[in-house]
């Protein structure tokens, strides 16, 4: 509510009791900029209060393995439809993009903290504080903005975690001999994926991040080990010829490489989850912070995979780059065992990371149900995360194909749930604080929101007409 006459907003309750000098205080705070955003008498990470928080190097280790997942594969074909020198340039726009996009999140999440009074949010709260304590017209949606963050991160990290269960069981069946399997048989990959049901219980049942730093080092070993191997195919077994590759791509096959890239680098899910277990929250931030540490490394890593890989197999480059890697018959036996050593360390990466992705999802639920089960709330919550796992597993068997449909819904939730979700945040959350000179927070999310929409549009199309193709 706002008087007429002059648009000050009427006066809440509390307010009555506020002395008009001090009311006249907090006119001023209002005007404060962007730099002393975070300004004030309540501190949050003071009030934060955590039983094992994590390290600014567990942290680390985490948002490395977020990032670092098995799309990391798939950079080698998205430089085939970008293009050797674009693809480079394109790569890091998007990492510029996306970890804009994280870094956006945490700092709206640290002014609405202070708003709020509250130490911590998880990304759905931070999407309803931000119109509940942003613009009048913005409160009445607030709800629904959360429940629609809510939604597209369930669907995403819990059809996401499905589809990690069949390259599991895939990358196993590909060691298996043929003469014990037929690997191309979707019966074998169902028992599989149901034998892995037990291990990924286990997996989630860490319900602590701390404790799950060590599985994602693990993680980070192995998937470190196939891409050192990967590499070595890549530069030691045969000739990186520029003669069998493009430069530069027709623009109208660079959204698939954007579709491909924003899938595979984005993770925007776990942000937030990582932010609130940090023993020292602000280390998120900075030009040298954790943020910036973990996706500088992880682009460089993205752009060196995919310029090798495209430059190595040129256009016959597949969905993924361990398919490349298979040993011709006049090749040294070495490299057959060393192929099948990416494929069990990618299978054994992809399986400690489960448990992190899943997190997102045991996250959403817990909120959800927690007032339930106060009377036995750990007992209630290893039964949640059981029925959970082997719901996702069931899915899986289901559905073992269900990848190219995971592609659609990760080119639109990501690009929703990345992009133009944490740059509208940033437009309400900042709306009474200011958007510094010229406006230019205004100027930057537009920019931001026309990236999202382009690769919302185009990278959905794309993936669907891929599903067509394939079928």
């Amino acid at each position: 509510m706002t008087n007429e006459s002059n648009g000050i907003p009427a006066p809440q309750e509390l307010e009555t009791f506020i002395h008009p000098d001090e009311k006249a205080k907090e006119l001023e705070v209002k005007k404060y900029n962007l730099a002393d955003a975070e300004a004030g008498e309540y501190d949050p990470f003071a009030e934060r209060k955590l039983e094992n928080p994590t390290s600014n190097m567990d942290t680390l280790t985490h948002l490395l393995k977020a990032s670092l997942g098995t799309g990391i594969l798939a950079m080698p074909k998205a430089f085939k439809a970008a293009g050797l020198i674009s693809g480079i340039f394109f790569t890091v726009l998007v990492a510029v993009v996306c970890t804009h996009c994280s870094y956006v999140l945490i700092k709206c999440a640290h002014v609405l903290y202070i708003k709020t009074k509250k130490p911590s949010m998880s990304f759905p709260e931070v999407a309803e504080a931000s119109l509940m304590h942003g613009p009048e017209w913005g409160k009445k949606w607030a709800n629904s903005f959360r429940i629609f963050i809510v939604v597209c991160l369930f669907m995403t990290y819990f059809g996401t975690c499905s589809v990690y269960t069949v390259i599991i069981a895939k990358n196993i069946v590909q060691v298996i001999p043929p003469s014990m399997v037929d690997q191309s048989d979707d019966g074998v990959i169902r028992v599989i994926i149901l034998i892995l049901l037990v291990p990924l219980i286990l997996m989630v049942w860490i319900k602590n991040l701390k404790y799950l730093a060590p599985v994602s080092m693990l993680a980070n070993f192995f998937m470190g080990l196939g891409l050192g191997i990967t590499f070595y195919f890549l530069v030691g077994t045969g000739e990186l010829n520029f003669d069998n590759v493009s430069m530069i791509k027709a623009p109208w096959e660079w959204p698939e490489f954007f579709s491909l890239t924003i899938f595979a680098m984005e993770a925007i899910g776990v942000v937030m989850p990582l932010e609130n277990s940090m023993k020292t929250p602000k280390s998120m931030l900075g030009f040298c912070g954790v943020l910036n540490k973990g996706m500088s490394g992880v682009t460089l890593v993205y752009i060196l995979l995919g310029f090798l890989g495209y430059l190595r197999f040129g256009e016959n480059v597949q969905d993924s780059i361990t398919l490349n890697l298979e040993p011709h018959p006049d090749d040294p036996q070495v490299y057959g065992v060393l192929a099948q050593v990416v494929k069990v360390s990618i299978a054994v990466a992809v399986y400690c990371t489960f448990g992190l992705q899943f997190f997102v999802c045991i996250e959403i639920m817990w909120n959800s149900i927690k007032e339930k089960f106060t009377n036995r709330p750990n007992f209630a919550d290893y039964v949640m995360r059981t029925i959970m796992v082997t719901l996702c597993v069931l899915l899986a068997v289901a559905f073992p194909t269900i990848g190219p449909l995971m592609g659609v819904i990760g080119a639109f939730c990501f690009s929703l749930l990345g992009l133009i979700a944490p740059a509208f945040i940033e437009i309400v959350t900042y709306w009474d604080i200011g958007y510094g000179p010229c406006k230019y927070l205004i100027w930057k999310n537009v920019l931001v929101l026309m990236f999202g929409l382009f690769a919302l549009i185009f990278g959905t199309k794309t993936a669907i007409l891929g599903i067509i193709y394939s079928a």
